[in-house]
């Protein structure tokens, strides 16, 4: 086992032109700059006034399902939302799962937090219980939730960082895969859509070379139960294929 990350041994080698021959750890900020332009006055009480009230508390990091209002059936956890849709989405259809939603960009968070709240009411409308927010690197809370503590994993249309010098910046990375593992229980699922055809690639070899999960072939249609995003529509339009996987969390695998 590698001695960097949990269950996975970084120094990964990948038969491929394409990638480096040995990947190298994990960059500590795997994003740019978490604001990309000057905040309207509405976004910046979602943040000020919203955000506060649905923001996961790190102090609950040990028991997760505690940080809700009611305590779910499933632990579920999305990295990187975007726009917010498919958080919503799928909150909103499962009402008997709390989902974590992780995002970094102060737009994306915004976003999501303008399709929650009305305009008025950031600081006094209600909110959904089983909707939560981390806004900050979700590696950090992958590394402080109890092992085996979440049923599901969402990663949907990430920055493909398709340069080879950023191959350390993309969250599908072997460490990364160790550090999901350890953190979903056996017989927990871990899904991933990507459009860009390097990343689709990269994402192929990483998983070909792990051990931590069963990989069915990769759906090229969009699966029943995976509601859209915006950076899937975008791809659409634009006519690049998207690919789906959903990974098993293999048992007993040690970490």
């Amino acid at each position: 086992m590698g001695e960097a990350g949990p269950g996975i041994n970084v120094a990964v080698r990948l038969q491929s032109l394409s990638f480096p021959a040995i990947v190298k750890p994990p960059a500590d900020r795997l994003y740019g700059r978490a604001r990309s332009n000057q905040l309207r006055p509405r976004q910046r009480l979602l943040l000020d006034a919203t955000l506060p009230r649905l923001r996961f508390d790190p102090a609950r990091a040990g028991d997760p399902r505690a940080a809700f209002l009611a305590a779910p059936a499933g632990l579920w956890l999305e990295v990187g939302f975007g726009g917010g849709e498919h958080a919503l989405a799928q909150a909103t259809s499962h009402p008997e799962a709390g989902l974590i939603a992780c995002e970094v960009f102060e737009n994306g968070l915004c976003s999501l937090l303008s399709r929650i709240v009305p305009e008025g009411g950031e600081a006094t409308a209600p909110l959904p219980g089983n909707l939560l927010v981390w806004d900050d690197d979700a590696r950090i809370l992958l590394r402080a939730l109890p092992e085996g503590c979440l049923d599901r994993l969402f990663l949907l249309f990430p920055d493909p960082w398709p340069k080879a010098r950023h191959v350390k910046r993309r969250f599908v990375h072997p460490e990364n895969v160790g550090l999901v593992g350890r953190a979903l229980r056996p017989g927990g699922t871990w899904r991933i859509a990507s459009d860009h055809p390097t990343y689709q690639a990269w994402t192929a070899e990483v998983l070909a070379a792990q051990s931590v999960f069963d990989v069915p072939p990769p759906a090229t249609a969009r699966p029943d139960g995976w509601p859209p995003t915006r950076y899937e529509m975008k791809a659409e339009r634009a006519g690049r294929p998207s690919l789906y996987w959903e990974l098993t969390r293999r048992p007993a695998t040690p970490f």
